[in-house]
């Protein structure tokens, strides 16, 4: 890559954090569903990108409602800290990253505690993947959330996803598109990915599956992996900015929360668009 390249993909990643700098100073305060009524039957957890609370994971919320999540708690989480350069901050300090998502499943522990049997699920956008992962894996042994669905993952392809995978009833459905080269291609290779991996993330080029071992068959069963296809994601989904669209998360998110199992059948009726039918006690097959 020469340095003129290297100049042009630089100002267009500044442009783009100011972008989300704007966004984020423009979002609201509301948590619109996230009430009693709803709390009681069960609760899915949107964990924001490295931005903090914004409009763009705020649609994420919205999605999920329009496309069916109604019944259930919606919980924007901003894990995330202000602190000047806070961007850079928010990526590289792991060991705090990693204390904030276990004090997040201290809470989720709590939910249950409270709200025996009722589902649990995280969405994680961009950096919010790895708060979801990293709080999946802080669970106490006997305790398990019920589906991990990330957005354009800002975690390093080779990023061991086995205890999160051990974590989850339903899996782990990853979203990646190769057209998110701006922050997950140029951004991860210059500050890095959340686990401190400079290149490509996971959510352009997906996650590296083991080829052998007690892993594989983790991998083989629980781990979705949906690339961007132009036929299918007539959407909107295709670079990072629009990973949490709303008609995008309504279509292709939001089915993954009301399927009580997932499987390829599921996936292949999400992609298709006839996923809308599918709605608390279905199941994803056939």
């Amino acid at each position: 890559m020469n340095a003129s390249t290297d100049r042009r993909r630089g100002a267009a990643f500044g442009a783009v954090v100011c972008a989300l700098l704007a966004a984020a100073l423009l979002a609201g305060c509301s948590q619109p569903y996230l009430t009693d009524d709803r709390r009681q039957n069960g609760l899915v957890m949107v964990f924001t990108g490295i931005e903090g609370r914004s409009r763009l994971n705020m649609d994420i919320c919205h999605g999920l409602d329009a496309g069916g999540v109604e019944q259930y708690a919606i919980e924007l989480v901003d894990w995330t800290t202000r602190w000047p350069v806070a961007y850079v901050v928010n990526v590289r300090r792991q060991g705090r990253n990693r204390r904030k998502a276990a004090e997040i499943a201290e809470k989720i522990v709590k939910y249950q505690v409270r709200y025996p049997g009722r589902p649990v699920l995280l969405v994680g956008q961009s950096g919010g993947a790895a708060i979801a992962l990293w709080a999946a894996e802080a669970l106490p042994p006997y305790r398990q959330v019920d589906g991990i669905v990330l957005l354009a993952a800002a975690l390093s392809p080779e990023y061991p996803l086995a205890e999160a995978l051990r974590k989850s009833r339903r899996g782990i459905v990853s979203f990646h598109s190769r057209r998110d080269w701006v922050f997950l291609g140029a951004g991860t290779t210059l500050v890095g990915t959340m686990d401190g991996r400079h290149g490509s993330a996971a959510g352009r080029q997906g996650f590296a599956v083991p080829a052998e071992g007690p892993a594989a068959e983790l991998y083989k069963e629980k781990l979705f992996q949906i690339a961007w296809h132009e036929q299918v994601y007539t959407s909107g989904y295709g670079g990072h900015l629009t990973s949490g669209s709303r008609p995008f998360v309504a279509s292709h998110v939001a089915p993954f929360c009301l399927a009580e199992t997932w499987n390829q059948p599921l996936v292949d009726r999400v992609l298709s668009g006839r996923a809308f039918w599918f709605g608390p006690g279905r199941s994803g097959g056939d």
